[in-house]
């Protein structure tokens, strides 16, 4: 009897152990790649080929894959303590976009390709904003970028890894610096006010001298111009007004004035009327001796 459940046991076991064995070989043996993923395949521990996506076949305990993705990786890179080149001390920090694009570099040139990258992006952020100063890194901050960009673009070709874009965020200054930038400002500012001021001030009396010019050129136009100065004033009714009045419009009772005032002529006095002769005195002749 024990024979025969012997044999009952063994033919009901190997069927399981067989099913077992064949769902590991092949767990081991199929492998699915999503869209972004790529399988570096290596024989022996040798470079065999680079596959995916999608289903992957190779040999159990011979073949083995490390999987690659594909998509664009990003990185914060932490606040980093430096010198501008005008001796200005700060902490910049900067996210770090960058993707594979040579599976087989990325694995065997390099470790580690994502803390390799970001270390090397830390390095390269401190050397390149050292070399500049701080108003070059608060004005051309897009200039930077691109130059980082392309600087660690060059150094991470090897490895296959294209870094698409570095973005620097933040610029940290120290408190007596923000002051001191605060006056700097104010003081642009005031600079630009006093210069738009004399501008302002200049134009205004380029454009009075001309208007002068207009006006002395044509008598007539001064006088229009007092009227439309009196128009003016006369629309508040509470103003007392002073108008000047032209020396043309007086001038001709002026010059009437002078000729009544002048010195009147001299009247000769008249002749006496002649003497008749019945009317003559008689001379008296004294006696001759």
């Amino acid at each position: 009897m024990s024979d025969i459940l012997h044999d009952v046991a063994a033919n009901f076991i190997m069927p399981i152990v067989v099913l077992v064995i064949l769902v590991i070989l092949i767990k081991a043996s199929v492998k699915i790649l999503r869209q972004y993923e790529r399988a570096v395949i290596f024989t022996f521990g040798r470079f065999q080929y680079v596959k995916g996506p999608g289903l992957v076949f190779i040999i159990p305990f011979v073949q083995e894959i490390v999987r690659v993705d594909l998509r664009i990786h990003v990185v914060e890179i932490p606040a980093q303590d430096l010198i501008s080149r005008d001796n200005v001390s700060m902490k910049v920090d900067a996210i770090l976009y960058f993707n594979v694009i040579d599976p087989e570099h990325a694995i065997i040139k390099v470790e580690s390709f994502v803390p390799a990258t970001m270390m090397l992006a830390q390095t390269t952020l401190r050397a390149v904003l050292g070399q500049h100063t701080l108003d070059e890194m608060l004005s051309d901050r897009k200039k930077l970028s691109d130059d980082l960009q392309e600087i660690l673009d060059t150094q991470t070709n090897t490895w296959g890894i294209k870094v698409s874009n570095v973005e620097i965020r933040t610029i940290e200054l120290t408190d007596d610096m923000i002051r001191a930038i605060a006056k700097q400002a104010e003081a642009e500012r005031d600079r630009r006010a006093k210069i738009i001021h004399a501008e302002a001030e200049f134009q205004a009396s380029q454009t009075l001298v001309n208007a002068a010019q207009i006006l002395s050129s044509i008598p007539a136009a001064m006088q229009l111009r007092y009227l439309q100065t009196l128009t003016e004033i006369g629309a508040e009714k509470n103003s007392t007004v002073i108008f000047p009045m032209p020396i043309d419009l007086v001038k001709p009772f002026l010059e009437l004035m002078e000729k009544n005032t002048a010195t009147p002529p001299v009247i000769a006095p008249k002749a006496a009327p002649p003497i008749a002769e019945s009317e003559a005195m008689p001379v008296q002749v004294p006696p001759m001796e």
